[in-house]
C-alpha cells in the first residue's frame, strides 16, 4: 500500500478538501502542477496525478448526483402545484416555467388549439422576449407542433430552420426568427382516447433553445411527465367548468331542478373524488412511499385488489384493499402483455380477461402495468383515477430508476478498479466498497455478458438488477459487462436466467459466463479472469445467446477452470508443428485441424484446405515425421483436437 512522503501528503490532504468544498474542476488540476513544481519524486508525483483524476470522476458524478436530484425535486414541485392550486393559468404557468428550468433551455411555451378558429395559439410562454412570436398562430399541421398532433409522439429537432420534416410556413419561420428558437423539442398532452384507439392531443408542450442543441431520451421522458400533467390540469378544468356551465344552465328549470342538481351534484363529487384521490396518490410520493404504498392507496380508492408488474411481466406490488399481500393467480404473461400494449395505444385503462390494465409510461418508455382485479365495469370518475394513478406510478419509478443509475454507475467504477488492479489496494477497496454498500468480503457471483448490441447492454443490466429479485451491481469493462450478484448460488443458472432476461431486454442474443462465489477483491478478480475466459469459449463453441459456467462446457471447461499453463498444454502438445510452420512458412497445424473437421477423411480435408490431396498426403506423413506415429490413436487425437481448440481460444490464427 502507497505511504505519501511528507512531501506529497499536503498535496492529497488539499485535494480532499478541494472535493469537500465543491471547487471548480481548475482547482482539482492545479494541484497536480503545484506537485510538478515542487519536484516531487516521480512516484509520488503519479500517485498525486492518480488522486487528482479520481476526484475529478467523483466531482463529476456528484454533480451529475445533485442536476438529477434538481430535475426530480422541480418535477414533484410541478405535482404539487396542481394538488394545490385549482386556476387553470397558474398551474400551466408553473408546468412551463419548470420544464424552462428542468431542461435549462432559453424558453419554453405551451400551445393549444382553438377549436372556433380551426387553428392552434400560444396558451403560455416563458422566457420568450419576442411580442411576434407570443402572438403567434399556426394553423393545424404546420411546424413541428403540427407534426407532434398529428402522431401524438414526441418530435426534437437540433436545428428547426434546416429540418424538412416539418411544414414551415413564412408565419412560423417569423416568428420563430424573431425569437432567435433553434432548437426545439416538442411532446403532446395527451387525453383519453379516440373512437379509432388513439390518445386525444389536446396540446403540445415545447423547450426551445437559441443555439444547436441534441435533446436526450431522458429529457424527453421528464418533458413527457409535465405534459402529463398539464393533461390532467387541463382536463379537470374543463371538467369543473362544464359542471358549472351544467348548473347555471339548469338554474331557471323548476320541474327538472331536482333531478338535474342531483345528477351535476354526483358529477361534481366524483370529479372532488378523483382530484382528492390524485393529490393523495401525488403526497405519498413526494413523502417516499414505495410501490407497494402506491398500490395499497390505488386499491383501497377502488376497493379491489391491485397488482404493478414490471413490462416482462414480472410482479412489483400485490395488495387487496385492506392493504395484506394479495397471492390469487396473476394474469397470464401473454394476455397480461396484450392488454398493457392496447393501453399504451390507447392510453387509457382497458377491461381484458376479467381485469382493468393501465400501462404506466415515461414517453414512450414502457414502465410498468397496473392491473385491478375487477370483473364489473367502472364508471368514468373510477377509471380516470386509475388512470391518474398510472401516472403517479410512472414518477415513482421513474425517480426510483434515476436513483438507481446514478448509484450503479459509481458502484460500477469500483468493480472496474477491482478488476483493473486488484493487487493494488484490496483492503481499500474493501472499504470503499463498504461506504457505498457493497460488500465484497460476502459471497458474490460473477457473470460476464457480451452481445452484438453492445450500446444497450449496459443500460438493460442495470435494468435487470433494479426490475427483479435480482440484487447487485454492473459495470463496463473490457467490451463486456461484469454483473456481481449478492449470493451463494450456482453460477450456470445465474448466467442463463441472465442470458434469457437480458436478451429480452435488447432484443438480440445474449451470451453470458457465470463464476463464483467468490468473495474479496483478488478472488473477485480471479473469478473475472475464469468467466471471461468461459466467454471466450463459448463464442469458439458456437453457443452465442446462451448461459453457462466453466464447469458445463465438459473436458474444455475442466482445462479452463483450472487455468494453470494453457499456453504450456499448447505448446506441449503441438509445439513442434507450430515451430516447423514459424520456421519454414508451411500450414501444418491448419492441416491438422481441417482432418479432424472433416472426420479423417482425405477428399474433405483437401476440399476445406483447396489443395490437391497429394499435398494432404504429404503433410500428414510430415506430422507424423514431427509427433510420431501414433498421432492418430483415440488418446494422442483427443489431446491434439483438445489443443488445436485451446490455440484459437488462446488468440492463435485460425491457420
Amino acid at each position: 500500500m502507497f505511504e505519501p512522503s511528507p512531501s506529497a501528503a499536503p498535496l492529497l490532504a488539499r485535494l480532499l478538501d478541494l472535493l469537500a468544498d465543491d471547487a471548480p474542476a481548475e482547482a482539482l488540476g492545479a494541484v497536480t502542477s503545484e506537485a510538478r513544481a515542487a519536484g516531487v519524486p516521480a512516484a509520488e508525483l503519479a500517485e498525486v496525478e492518480r488522486a487528482a483524476a479520481t476526484a475529478l470522476r467523483i466531482r463529476g458524478a456528484l454533480r451529475q448526483h445533485r442536476r438529477r436530484e434538481l430535475q426530480l425535486t422541480a418535477l414533484f414541485d410541478t405535482a404539487g402545484d396542481l394538488a394545490a392550486s385549482r386556476d387553470l393559468g397558474d398551474v400551466l404557468k408553473a408546468i412551463v416555467r419548470r420544464a424552462r428550468m428542468l431542461l435549462g433551455t432559453d424558453t419554453a411555451y405551451l400551445t393549444l388549439p382553438d377549436e372556433e378558429a380551426g387553428d392552434t395559439y400560444m396558451r403560455v410562454t416563458d422566457g420568450s422576449v419576442s411580442v411576434l412570436f407570443q402572438r403567434l398562430r399556426l394553423e393545424l399541421g404546420e411546424g413541428l407542433g403540427g407534426l407532434v398532433a398529428q402522431t401524438a409522439s414526441p418530435y426534437a429537432t437540433p436545428d428547426y430552420r434546416t429540418d424538412e420534416r416539418f411544414r414551415h410556413t413564412r408565419n412560423i419561420n417569423a416568428g420563430v426568427l424573431d425569437e432567435g428558437l433553434v432548437a426545439i423539442l416538442g411532446v403532446p398532452l395527451l387525453l383519453g382516447s379516440s373512437r379509432g384507439g388513439t390518445g386525444k392531443v389536446i396540446g403540445v408542450l415545447f423547450a426551445a433553445d437559441r443555439a444547436p442543441r441534441v435533446f436526450s431520451p431522458d429529457e424527453v421522458a421528464l418533458l413527457c411527465s409535465l405534459a402529463a400533467h398539464a393533461a390532467i390540469a387541463i382536463d379537470t378544468a374543463r371538467a369543473l367548468d362544464d359542471t358549472r356551465s351544467a348548473l347555471a344552465e339548469l338554474a331557471g328549470a323548476n320541474a327538472e331542478l331536482a333531478e338535474a342538481n342531483a345528477a351535476v351534484r354526483a358529477h361534481s363529487a366524483a370529479m372532488q373524488r378523483a382530484e382528492e384521490a390524485h393529490d393523495r396518490l401525488t403526497d405519498l410520493v413526494l413523502r417516499g412511499g414505495d410501490v407497494t404504498d402506491v398500490a395499497a392507496s390505488v386499491a383501497g380508492l377502488l376497493d379491489s385488489p391491485l397488482t404493478i408488474h414490471d413490462p416482462a411481466g414480472r410482479p412489483l406490488a400485490a395488495v387487496r384493499p385492506d392493504g395484506s399481500a394479495y397471492t390469487a393467480d396473476g394474469p397470464d404473461a401473454d394476455r397480461l402483455a396484450g392488454a398493457v400494449e392496447e393501453s399504451r395505444r390507447g392510453a387509457r385503462a382497458v377491461h381484458s380477461d376479467g381485469r382493468w390494465v393501465c400501462a404506466v409510461l415515461a414517453g414512450q418508455e414502457l414502465l410498468a402495468g397496473l392491473v385491478l382485479h375487477r370483473a364489473d365495469r367502472l364508471d368514468d370518475s373510477d377509471r380516470r383515477l386509475f388512470e391518474r394513478a398510472g401516472v403517479v406510478t410512472g414518477l415513482l419509478l421513474l425517480l426510483r430508476r434515476t436513483v438507481a443509475e446514478t448509484e450503479n454507475r459509481i458502484r460500477g467504477e469500483l468493480i472496474s478498479d477491482l478488476l483493473s488492479d486488484p493487487e493494488r489496494d484490496p483492503a481499500g477497496l474493501a472499504e470503499r466498497g463498504r461506504r457505498l454498500g457493497v460488500d465484497l468480503d460476502r459471497p458474490h457471483l460473477l457473470l460476464v455478458a457480451e452481445a452484438a448490441a453492445r450500446e444497450k447492454l449496459g443500460g438493460a443490466a442495470m435494468r435487470y438488477l433494479f426490475g427483479g429479485d435480482v440484487h447487485g451491481v454492473s459495470a463496463e469493462h473490457a467490451g463486456t459487462v461484469v454483473l456481481l450478484i449478492d449470493g451463494d448460488g450456482a453460477g450456470g443458472d445465474a448466467a442463463r436466467a441472465a442470458a434469457a432476461q437480458l436478451g429480452h431486454l435488447v432484443q438480440a442474443p445474449v451470451t453470458v459466463a457465470g463464476t463464483g462465489p467468490a468473495r474479496g477483491a483478488r478472488e473477485l478478480a480471479a473469478a473475472y479472469g475464469e468467466a471471461a475466459r468461459c466467454l471466450r469459449a463459448m463464442r469458439v463453441l458456437g453457443r452465442t445467446g446462451e448461459g453457462a459456467c466453466v464447469d458445463e462446457l465438459g473436458f474444455l471447461g475442466v482445462v479452463l477452470g483450472d487455468a494453470k499453463d494453457v499456453d504450456g498444454f499448447v505448446t506441449a502438445v503441438l509445439g513442434p508443428l507450430l515451430r516447423y510452420d514459424e520456421r519454414r512458412g508451411t500450414h501444418l497445424v491448419r492441416t491438422l485441424r481441417a482432418y479432424f473437421r472433416a472426420g479423417g477423411s482425405l477428399i474433405r480435408a483437401k476440399d476445406e484446405l483447396h489443395v490437391h490431396v497429394n499435398t494432404v498426403v504429404q503433410r500428414l506423413d510430415r506430422i507424423q515425421v514431427l509427433l510420431g506415429h501414433d498421432w492418430n490413436e483415440p488418446d494422442r487425437a483427443l489431446e491434439l483436437q483438445l489443443a488445436l481448440r485451446l490455440q484459437l481460444l488462446s488468440g492463435g490464427r485460425e491457420g
